[in-house]
Protein backbone atom coordinates (compact mmCIF):
# COMPACT_ATOMS: atom_id res chain seq x y z
CA UNK A 1 0.00 0.00 0.00
CA UNK A 2 2.95 2.51 0.91
CA UNK A 3 4.33 1.96 -3.02
CA UNK A 4 0.56 2.35 -4.05
CA UNK A 5 0.46 5.86 -2.20
CA UNK A 6 3.93 6.99 -3.48
CA UNK A 7 3.10 6.48 -7.09
CA UNK A 8 0.10 7.96 -6.94
CA UNK A 9 1.76 11.22 -4.84
CA UNK A 10 4.69 11.44 -7.05
CA UNK A 11 2.17 11.41 -10.22
CA UNK A 12 -0.17 14.09 -8.75
CA UNK A 13 2.86 16.15 -7.36
CA UNK A 14 4.38 16.54 -10.58
CA UNK A 15 1.41 18.10 -12.16
CA UNK A 16 -0.17 19.86 -9.16
CA UNK A 17 1.49 23.82 -10.16
CA UNK A 18 -0.62 23.74 -13.79
CA UNK A 19 -3.18 20.97 -13.22
CA UNK A 20 -5.97 23.49 -13.57
CA UNK A 21 -4.33 25.22 -16.24
CA UNK A 22 -4.26 22.31 -18.51
CA UNK A 23 -8.30 22.07 -18.00
CA UNK A 24 -9.75 25.04 -17.49
CA UNK A 25 -12.89 24.59 -19.13
CA UNK A 26 -13.82 21.73 -16.14
CA UNK A 27 -15.72 24.30 -14.27
CA UNK A 28 -19.09 24.26 -15.19
CA UNK A 29 -19.55 20.88 -15.35
CA UNK A 30 -17.81 20.00 -11.91
CA UNK A 31 -21.05 22.57 -10.98
CA UNK A 32 -23.39 20.37 -12.88
CA UNK A 33 -22.24 17.21 -11.36
CA UNK A 34 -22.65 18.82 -7.61
CA UNK A 35 -26.04 19.80 -8.42
CA UNK A 36 -26.71 16.26 -9.06
CA UNK A 37 -25.71 15.30 -5.96
CA UNK A 38 -28.86 16.68 -4.00
CA UNK A 39 -27.30 18.71 -1.46
CA UNK A 40 -29.22 20.70 1.08
CA UNK A 41 -28.16 23.67 2.89
CA UNK A 42 -26.42 22.83 6.28
CA UNK A 43 -25.56 19.52 5.20
CA UNK A 44 -22.04 17.85 4.85
CA UNK A 45 -19.71 16.58 2.04
CA UNK A 46 -16.65 15.39 1.55
CA UNK A 47 -14.99 16.02 -1.27
CA UNK A 48 -12.35 12.38 -1.73
CA UNK A 49 -9.14 13.30 -3.36
CA UNK A 50 -10.23 17.00 -3.93
CA UNK A 51 -7.00 18.09 -5.73
CA UNK A 52 -7.05 21.58 -6.20
CA UNK A 53 -9.90 21.98 -5.24
CA UNK A 54 -12.25 22.55 -8.43
CA UNK A 55 -15.16 21.33 -6.64
CA UNK A 56 -14.90 22.93 -3.16
CA UNK A 57 -16.62 26.21 -4.63
CA UNK A 58 -19.65 24.24 -5.55
CA UNK A 59 -19.60 22.40 -2.94
CA UNK A 60 -19.57 25.61 -0.49
CA UNK A 61 -22.59 26.79 -2.77
CA UNK A 62 -24.92 23.79 -2.17
CA UNK A 63 -24.64 23.16 1.42
CA UNK A 64 -24.49 27.20 2.51
CA UNK A 65 -22.55 28.90 5.18
CA UNK A 66 -23.77 26.57 7.62
CA UNK A 67 -22.74 23.40 5.73
CA UNK A 68 -20.00 21.31 6.30
CA UNK A 69 -17.14 21.04 3.48
CA UNK A 70 -14.05 19.00 3.73
CA UNK A 71 -11.82 18.47 0.98
CA UNK A 72 -9.37 15.42 1.40
CA UNK A 73 -6.28 14.90 -1.05
CA UNK A 74 -3.03 12.49 -0.58
CA UNK A 75 -1.01 14.68 -2.38
CA UNK A 76 0.45 17.56 -0.20
CA UNK A 77 1.14 19.61 -3.20
CA UNK A 78 -2.32 19.53 -4.91
CA UNK A 79 -3.51 20.89 -1.50
CA UNK A 80 -1.24 23.74 -1.50
CA UNK A 81 -2.00 24.59 -5.08
CA UNK A 82 -5.47 24.68 -4.04
CA UNK A 83 -4.50 27.17 -1.13
CA UNK A 84 -3.16 29.21 -3.63
CA UNK A 85 -5.26 30.38 -6.09
CA UNK A 86 -7.65 30.86 -3.19
CA UNK A 87 -9.93 27.76 -3.50
CA UNK A 88 -9.40 26.62 0.16
CA UNK A 89 -11.73 29.17 0.96
CA UNK A 90 -14.65 26.75 -0.11
CA UNK A 91 -14.24 24.40 2.92
CA UNK A 92 -11.56 22.76 5.08
CA UNK A 93 -8.63 21.10 3.33
CA UNK A 94 -7.41 17.73 4.80
CA UNK A 95 -3.79 15.64 3.80
CA UNK A 96 -5.70 11.90 4.04
CA UNK A 97 -6.03 8.86 2.20
CA UNK A 98 -9.38 8.30 1.06
CA UNK A 99 -9.04 4.75 1.90
CA UNK A 100 -8.55 5.52 5.75
CA UNK A 101 -10.56 8.70 6.32
CA UNK A 102 -10.13 10.75 9.81
CA UNK A 103 -13.64 10.83 10.30
CA UNK A 104 -16.48 9.79 12.41
CA UNK A 105 -18.99 6.50 10.77
CA UNK A 106 -21.79 8.00 9.54
CA UNK A 107 -20.57 12.32 9.91
CA UNK A 108 -21.23 12.81 6.47
CA UNK A 109 -24.41 13.31 4.00
CA UNK A 110 -22.74 13.06 0.67
CA UNK A 111 -19.29 11.99 -1.09
CA UNK A 112 -18.23 13.68 -4.43
CA UNK A 113 -15.02 11.68 -5.72
CA UNK A 114 -13.83 12.83 -9.08
CA UNK A 115 -11.49 11.18 -11.10
CA UNK A 116 -10.66 8.89 -7.66
CA UNK A 117 -11.62 5.65 -8.64
CA UNK A 118 -9.01 4.55 -11.06
CA UNK A 119 -6.47 5.72 -8.71
CA UNK A 120 -7.17 3.66 -5.36
CA UNK A 121 -5.30 0.81 -5.31
CA UNK A 122 -7.81 -1.20 -3.90
CA UNK A 123 -11.06 0.19 -5.33
CA UNK A 124 -13.55 -1.99 -3.10
CA UNK A 125 -11.76 -1.51 0.27
CA UNK A 126 -11.81 2.54 -0.69
CA UNK A 127 -14.97 2.81 -1.99
CA UNK A 128 -15.94 0.60 1.69
CA UNK A 129 -14.61 3.89 3.46
CA UNK A 130 -16.26 6.14 1.56
CA UNK A 131 -19.51 4.43 2.71
CA UNK A 132 -17.97 4.13 6.29
CA UNK A 133 -18.20 7.76 6.59
CA UNK A 134 -21.60 8.23 5.00
CA UNK A 135 -24.85 8.24 6.63
CA UNK A 136 -27.46 5.73 4.94
CA UNK A 137 -29.46 7.11 2.28
CA UNK A 138 -26.80 9.17 1.92
CA UNK A 139 -25.01 10.04 -1.70
CA UNK A 140 -21.91 9.55 -3.58
CA UNK A 141 -21.05 10.70 -6.68
CA UNK A 142 -18.41 9.11 -8.74
CA UNK A 143 -17.75 11.55 -11.52
CA UNK A 144 -15.24 12.93 -14.28
CA UNK A 145 -15.62 15.76 -16.91
CA UNK A 146 -15.31 13.52 -19.63
CA UNK A 147 -16.39 10.33 -20.46
CA UNK A 148 -14.64 6.93 -20.50
CA UNK A 149 -14.35 6.36 -24.04
CA UNK A 150 -12.91 10.27 -24.48
CA UNK A 151 -10.94 9.03 -21.58
CA UNK A 152 -9.38 6.08 -22.86
CA UNK A 153 -8.74 8.15 -26.19
CA UNK A 154 -6.35 10.70 -24.08
CA UNK A 155 -4.85 8.16 -22.29
CA UNK A 156 -3.96 6.30 -25.86
CA UNK A 157 -5.71 3.53 -24.44
CA UNK A 158 -8.37 1.35 -25.88
CA UNK A 159 -12.31 1.17 -23.84
CA UNK A 160 -12.28 -2.00 -21.78
CA UNK A 161 -15.03 -3.19 -20.16
CA UNK A 162 -12.37 -4.04 -17.68
CA UNK A 163 -12.29 -0.52 -16.80
CA UNK A 164 -13.15 0.03 -13.09
CA UNK A 165 -16.02 2.48 -14.47
CA UNK A 166 -17.75 0.73 -16.78
CA UNK A 167 -21.34 0.12 -15.35
CA UNK A 168 -21.50 -4.10 -15.31
CA UNK A 169 -18.26 -3.89 -13.14
CA UNK A 170 -19.16 -0.63 -11.02
CA UNK A 171 -22.52 -1.98 -10.02
CA UNK A 172 -21.41 -4.73 -8.23
CA UNK A 173 -18.46 -3.05 -7.04
CA UNK A 174 -20.59 0.06 -4.94
CA UNK A 175 -22.86 -3.15 -4.34
CA UNK A 176 -19.92 -5.13 -2.47
CA UNK A 177 -18.84 -1.82 -0.56
CA UNK A 178 -22.41 -0.50 0.91
CA UNK A 179 -23.62 1.40 -2.43
CA UNK A 180 -26.64 1.02 -4.61
CA UNK A 181 -25.80 2.77 -7.92
CA UNK A 182 -28.87 4.81 -8.48
CA UNK A 183 -28.05 6.14 -12.09
CA UNK A 184 -25.36 6.16 -14.58
CA UNK A 185 -24.26 8.35 -17.29
CA UNK A 186 -20.87 8.04 -19.40
CA UNK A 187 -20.85 10.24 -22.68
CA UNK A 188 -18.00 11.87 -24.27
CA UNK A 189 -18.92 14.97 -22.35
CA UNK A 190 -18.91 13.48 -18.66
CA UNK A 191 -18.76 10.44 -16.81
CA UNK A 192 -21.16 10.56 -13.59
CA UNK A 193 -22.51 7.64 -11.54
CA UNK A 194 -24.29 8.38 -8.65
CA UNK A 195 -25.08 6.08 -5.98
CA UNK A 196 -26.68 5.89 -2.18
CA UNK A 197 -25.32 4.49 0.79
CA UNK A 198 -27.00 1.13 1.94
CA UNK A 199 -28.26 0.16 5.32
Amino acid sequence: MADDRTQVQDFFSARAADWDSRFPDDGPAFAVAVGELGLRPGGAVLDAGCGTGRALAALRAAVGPGGTVLGADLTPAMLDAARRVGKAAGGTLLLADAARLPLRAGSLDAVFAAGLISHLPHPGQGLSELARVVRPGGRLALFHPIGRAALAARHGRVLSDDDLRAEPRLTPLLADAGWRLDTYTDEDSRFLALAVRTG
